[in-house]
C-alpha cells in the first residue's frame, strides 16, 4: 500500500506577497491579549502573519502597510530588529 504524500503548507509574505512553504517563513503573532511578537515556534496561539526572512522583506513588512494591516494592531519598535536577528539563524527561541 501506498503512502500518501501530505501537502506542504504554504503562506505568503506580507512584503512581497510571494508563496513559500510555512517553515522558511517567519512568524509574527498578535496575541489574544493584543500583544505582538515573533513566534519562533510558529503554533501560538493567535493571529499569525508571515514574511521572508529577506532583510528587504522585514524591513517593508515592518513599516506602515505590512505587518500592522495584516494584524490590525500596532507594531513594536524592537520586532524588525528581532526579526533580522532570527532571519540570520540566531535568537530563534523566541524571546529577547
Amino acid at each position: 500500500m501506498a503512502l500518501e504524500r501530505r501537502a506542504v503548507p504554504t503562506r505568503s509574505c506580507v512584503s512581497c506577497r510571494t508563496s513559500r512553504e510555512k517553515r522558511e517563513l517567519l512568524r509574527v503573532v498578535r496575541m489574544p491579549d493584543g500583544a505582538v511578537r515573533y513566534d519562533a515556534t510558529g503554533r501560538a496561539n493567535g493571529r499569525g502573519a508571515y514574511v521572508c526572512r529577506d532583510e528587504a522583506c522585514i524591513t517593508g513588512a515592518a513599516g506602515p502597510g505590512g505587518l500592522g494591516r495584516a494584524l490590525e494592531a500596532t507594531i513594536p519598535a524592537g520586532l524588525a530588529d528581532e526579526l533580522l536577528t532570527a532571519a540570520r539563524g540566531g535568537g530563534t527561541d523566541g524571546t529577547k
